[in-house]
């Protein structure tokens, strides 16, 4: 048995890595907004993130999980935009410690029925409301510096 890692009141067991989407547009007034969807067990605002899938890049299965859990399709950009760490809670299981590597994904279209729509909210805010809306400090940060990016484009 590995030695657990302990990083919070929960040791950890196991690491995982993830690939996630961080779905832009520009608003009716020019400003950049994010969208956010809420986690399925714990109803946190979140962004569409999941496992790397077997064949595609961590940006195409970022762009996936957006679609699946979000219902969205827009162009992903190839390069990760930064990473962010957070605890994966599994039931009984032991939780899991991700990184997760995160990719712009500028949408271009929203779905009116998508695969996980019946168990999860999506929605679109500005990124300073988003980052007081996530749990998860590395997000938070990114939330911050990406909207500045957006700014500065």
């Amino acid at each position: 048995m590995s030695k657990p890692i302990v990083h919070s009141k929960h040791p950890f067991f196991e690491e995982g890595v993830q690939c996630a989407a961080l779905p832009f547009r520009l608003g009716k007034k020019g400003r950049p907004e994010v969208m956010l969807i809420t986690s399925r067990e714990t109803r946190r605002w979140v962004i569409p993130k999941g496992w790397p899938m077997k064949g595609k890049t961590d940006a195409e299965a970022a762009k996936q999980e957006a679609y699946e859990e979000a219902g969205i399709k827009g162009n992903i950009g190839s390069k990760k935009i930064g990473k962010y760490h957070y605890v994966k809670l599994r039931g009984d299981k032991a939780p899991v410690l991700c990184e997760v590597s995160v990719y712009p994904l500028k949408v271009k279209d929203e779905m009116k029925r998508w695969p996980e729509k019946d168990e999860r909210n999506r929605k679109w805010f500005s990124f300073s409301d988003a980052a007081d809306l996530v749990d998860e400090d590395g997000l938070k940060k990114l939330l911050i510096e990406w909207e500045a990016e957006l700014e500065h484009a």
